[in-house]
């Protein structure tokens, strides 16, 4: 739970993606705000990430790659997320990101749950999440991202793989970047953009409470509307996607139709390293 009397807790509800593995642990204290003996125990001890998610970490094997993403090879979830990895330049990864719009060119949001390890509580785009090394057809370059995105659809949003075509995923781009969240986690991947869109009755929607804590349709006003909101945080991968490619992909979908889309596609790895989303 979260208090905002300033009197007994300094940080708000937004706070929560600064102090991953202690906020929740402020409530543990007395009301001088010093940890018994017991307590402290428990706030070494005590995180707000769930076991399935720590389970992922562990038994989830990301595709390693070089910058031209040549796979090089497999790392667990867990290393290449571990921010000394990323710093050595042996965490780079595979990964996806899809944008689902609906019949009337409203893009699915979702907030990423409290639980997650890296970047909880942040508002990004519709799934985002990695295809996978033990899952040999993932591998395979376009095709392999567009059938995980089926997989993690299903896994993060609860939508059947009936009702998702992998076929139909418009593949627009990949993007290199890297995003520290902290001290110990962070982000470094080779993300390939995927476009997608149906009528949103096709759809069953029943978001993982693991994965996702909100999620909304939003138009691209409400979205530019939401991302100056300064309550709301967005995850950097997100915001560099929507500085640089979002709205034009957007515009001409809604103007044009989602099948010249293909007219903006590249194949190219376009290097944001450099790039802060936050400018």
């Amino acid at each position: 739970f979260f208090h905002n009397n300033s009197s007994i807790c300094p940080f708000t509800h937004s706070d929560r993606h600064k102090f991953p593995f202690h906020f929740q642990l402020y409530f543990l204290s007395s009301n001088n705000g010093t940890l018994s003996a017991p307590q402290l125990a428990l706030s070494q001890m005590t995180t707000n990430t769930s076991e399935q998610q720590e389970q992922f970490m562990d038994k989830d094997m990301c595709i390693r790659l070089d910058t031209q993403d040549n796979i090089i090879g497999q790392e667990s979830k867990r290393f290449c997320h571990i921010t000394k990895n990323i710093q050595d330049k042996n965490a780079l990864h595979r990964a996806f990101s899809v944008f689902l719009f609906n019949e009337n060119n409203e893009l699915l949001l979702q907030e990423r749950a409290s639980s997650k390890i890296t970047f909880p509580s942040m508002w990004t785009n519709t799934c985002c999440s990695h295809p996978l090394y033990n899952i040999e057809a993932e591998r395979d370059g376009v095709r392999g991202v567009q059938l995980a995105a089926q997989r993690k659809l299903e896994h993060e949003l609860g939508i059947p793989t009936s009702q998702i075509d992998p076929n139909k995923f418009q593949f627009m781009t990949r993007i290199l970047y890297e995003a520290p969240f902290d001290a110990n986690w962070g982000e470094a991947e080779i993300d390939y953009c995927l476009m997608y869109k149906c009528k949103q009755s096709d759809l069953t929607v029943k978001p993982e409470k693991d994965e996702i804590d909100n999620i909304a349709w939003v138009s691209k006003a409400k979205l530019h509307e939401m991302m100056n909101d300064k309550d709301l945080i967005f995850t950097p991968w997100f915001k560099l996607i929507v500085k640089k490619f979002l709205d034009n992909w957007w515009d001409v979908m809604a103007n044009e139709g989602f099948d010249k889309l293909s007219g903006l596609t590249d194949d190219k790895v376009h290097n944001l390293l450099d790039v802060n989303p936050d400018e």
